[in-house]
């Protein structure tokens, strides 16, 4: 169901080992932002209880980001708000992509990373470009 026609920026949804809750989503980098010409993947991971329970996202690129745990690629999960069966694997998709886009030192996991952004916003610009250069092939 989720085509590419309504994200454009998803280059591809692989399942993980051919498990059928865990997705490897792998999505372009936003133009005119730090992680522009990256290429990154975001596992998503189902629990038994969705869709009455949110899926854990964790990025598998490293990714220089407030609201991404840089070690092990956790997605803060306050950044999906209220969870409730409404809501969509596209919703968190979107939710991911539109942090990328529009990078905000609100819910953070790294409170360093989200201080540079907040008061060095220059340095930060390019700390997410080194890393997204490095990393995000």
């Amino acid at each position: 169901k989720l085509a590419s026609e309504s994200l454009p920026y998803v280059v591809s949804i692989d399942t993980v080992n051919d498990d059928l809750f865990v997705w490897d989503v792998t999505l372009k980098g936003p133009e005119n932002s730090p992680y522009e010409n990256g290429k990154f993947v975001l596992r998503l991971q189902f629990p038994a209880q969705y869709p009455f329970k949110a899926p854990q996202l964790l990025f598998q690129t490293t990714v220089y980001h407030p609201s991404v745990q840089t070690a092990t690629g956790e997605v803060c999960s306050a950044v999906l708000g209220t969870w409730g069966p409404t809501l969509t694997a596209e919703h968190c998709i979107m939710t991911v992509y539109s942090l990328l886009q529009d990078p905000s030192p609100e819910h953070p996991l790294e409170h360093d990373i989200a201080e540079m952004l907040a008061n060095k916003p220059k340095e930060f610009e390019k700390m997410a470009k080194k890393y997204t250069k490095e990393y995000a092939k």
